[in-house]
């Protein structure tokens, strides 16, 4: 396992971290610790969570994912480990949050509350990374970066990321915390897989010259590059099997995840992944770490003979050939996810 610095911090994490969205729902807790065991027995000490898992958002569920990694977080030395978790943004857009009654937002009440219930939950004294979990837009950074400066200053959070965030918001949140001497954001966490390699665009050169490290989420582009959705598959469980059942906004997500084109760039990917000898998750996974800015990937499980391949790409390394393979067919498949 490679270890690589978030940002510019003192923090060094593994190159892949444990994603925990799906711990409570998709995976029972008995299964969760046994996903969580295996990932620190094979060397990972960075895991990510949210206070809005798992997922679906659902005010029944919300919380329960840090719930469960807290209990685990018992069985560990707390040094060990690196945790990130989530504040919610705002809940009058795109999505709204399963915590606060949907009146979530990031200004600093909702900060304060998101962070103190994230501790009792984890059942810790402080989180090493605090990451807002879709940007605010509406509410001036200075606030944002005061209320999250706080929490480094009182010692609950060691450094502060963002998520789902744009060019623009990355690049005015790092001006305003230089200019107000604040904690600034170390991390940024956005889809980034082989089937959307939007970040190339314009974030990657904002994380390069910044000092930024990105941590990628959904490397398997929702488990599409696995190649379980190709030939018409909707196997039963699976993540955009379900979204297609329960709401408007999940089946927009599950579309675009899941369409002609990014079934027809995975298949390509997969013939790849063959001639290399490796299997399509390992391939996925392998190219997700191999960026510069990358510091670690960020998988998901929600079964424990699912780790395998993801295990396997720890030390794999990806020829030139390879890499040309790939990039020949993002060319052909370009924006496969829009």
């Amino acid at each position: 396992m490679k270890y690589n610095r978030l940002g510019r911090s003192s923090i060094v994490v593994s190159d892949i971290c444990m994603g925990t969205m799906t711990f409570g729902t998709g995976a029972d807790e008995q299964t969760s610790i046994e996903i969580l065991d295996r990932s620190f027995d094979a060397g990972i000490d960075f895991y990510d969570t949210a206070e809005n898992y798992p997922v679906p958002p659902d005010p029944k569920y919300a919380g329960l994912t840090e719930e469960i990694v807290g209990r685990w977080m018992k069985t560990k030395p707390r040094d060990a480990l690196i945790i990130a978790t989530k504040v919610s943004g705002p809940s009058h857009g795109w999505i709204k949050a399963a915590v606060r009654q949907g009146k979530t937002s990031l200004d600093r009440h909702n900060i304060v509350l998101a962070v103190e219930a994230s501790l009792k939950r984890l059942q810790t004294d402080y989180i090493d990374l605090y990451q807002t979990h879709w940007p605010d837009h509406g509410t001036p950074y200075d606030e944002i970066l005061y209320a999250m400066d706080e929490l480094v200053r009182a010692g609950k959070v060691r450094i502060i990321g963002c998520s789902n965030e744009t060019s623009w918001g990355l690049t005015k949140s790092l001006m305003v915390a230089d200019s107000l001497g604040t904690a600034r954001y170390e991390t940024i966490q956005n889809n980034f897989s082989l089937n959307n390699r939007r970040f190339e665009d314009e974030l990657a050169q904002v994380c390069r010259q910044e000092q930024v490290s990105l941590i990628p989420y959904s490397p398997l582009a929702g488990g599409v590059l696995s190649g379980k959705y190709n030939n018409g598959a909707r196997p039963a469980g699976a993540r955009f099997t379900r979204y297609l059942e329960v709401g408007e906004r999940q089946a927009v997500m599950a579309r675009r995840f899941v369409n002609d084109k990014s079934l027809a760039s995975t298949e390509a990917f997969m013939a790849i992944a063959e001639k290399a000898g490796l299997a399509p998750v390992t391939l996925a996974t392998a190219w997700s770490k191999q960026h510069e800015f990358v510091a670690s990937t960020i998988v998901g499980v929600t079964r424990d003979d699912q780790l395998d391949d993801i295990f396997a790409a720890a030390d794999v390394i990806l020829s030139d050939e390879v890499l040309k393979e790939v990039d020949k067919v993002t060319k052909e498949y370009l924006y496969p996810m829009g």
